[in-house]
């Protein structure tokens, strides 16, 4: 948990030096899920990985929705009515994905019809300029901490929620809720609706991450498609990065 502290915090300062894209783009990087993965891998086999792994890439499109309802939202509305109504498309969206028994393909297709809809929905709000901030130190505690509880919750309760439990709450929301709930009240709705909308491209990769993860976990063991699934991240968002920054 300490460790998961201290990776959250370095990643929001280089995030915060850089700029909203940028901002956006790290967010989207295994910033919560990663250390859950890594602690799991220590305590479960590969088969336990890749199937926590499905089940993520299932809610991977729970996840942009929940960013997709807050984008929509944030126009208009407080922080606490933008984010209630994101929870509540998010827990709904959950529940619905949680009952069925996924497999990559059908994960995969799920992530497809959801992203296409939401990338479509969120385009026009991308480009609101983010007025200058400063993230005074506590930020940072409440980041840092939000992941590490989830890290301590999902490590603590894998034995008994199983491989489709522990892939659900590895990828509960909670970096994009840090988000929303810090950012809004200081530069208000829209400029931080715009850093969520550049992060549901970098969300999509994050998607074929977890679903290479899933395939190679078992072939090649834990270490190296967890090492894999993070190369393909990182390249998916410089290349996001290139082109909308280039």
């Amino acid at each position: 948990m300490a460790i998961t502290a201290l990776f959250v915090t370095l990643s929001t300062i280089i995030a915060e030096k850089l700029g909203a894209v940028v901002g956006a783009l790290v967010a989207t990087l295994p910033v919560s899920a990663g250390p859950v993965y890594v602690f799991l891998a220590l305590d479960h086999g590969p088969t336990f990985i890749s199937a926590s792994a499905v089940a993520s890439l299932a809610m991977n499109a729970a996840t942009a929705v929940f960013v997709t309802a807050y984008v929509r939202m944030a126009q208009r509305r407080s922080l606490w009515i933008s984010v209630s109504l994101a929870f509540i498309a998010w827990l709904a969206t959950t529940l619905v994905l949680a009952s069925v028994r996924w497999t990559a393909l059908s994960a995969s297709v799920v992530n497809l019809s959801v992203f296409a809809l939401c990338l479509w929905i969120v385009k026009p709000f991308r480009l609101v300029p983010m007025p200058p901030t400063t993230r005074p130190w506590n930020d940072f505690v409440v980041r840092a901490g939000m992941v590490t509880l989830l890290v301590g919750a999902v490590v603590t309760l894998s034995f008994r929620i199983g491989p489709a439990g522990s892939g659900v709450l590895a990828v509960f929301p909670v970096i994009y809720a840090s988000i929303m709930v810090i950012l809004h009240r200081r530069v208000g709705g829209p400029a931080t609706a715009a850093v969520l909308a550049n992060a549901v491209p970098g969300l999509a990769g994050f998607g074929v991450a977890l679903l290479i993860l899933h395939l190679s976990a078992v072939s090649f063991g834990s270490a190296l498609a967890l090492v894999a699934a993070l190369g393909v991240s990182v390249a998916w968002n410089a290349g996001l990065y290139f082109l909308f920054e280039g």
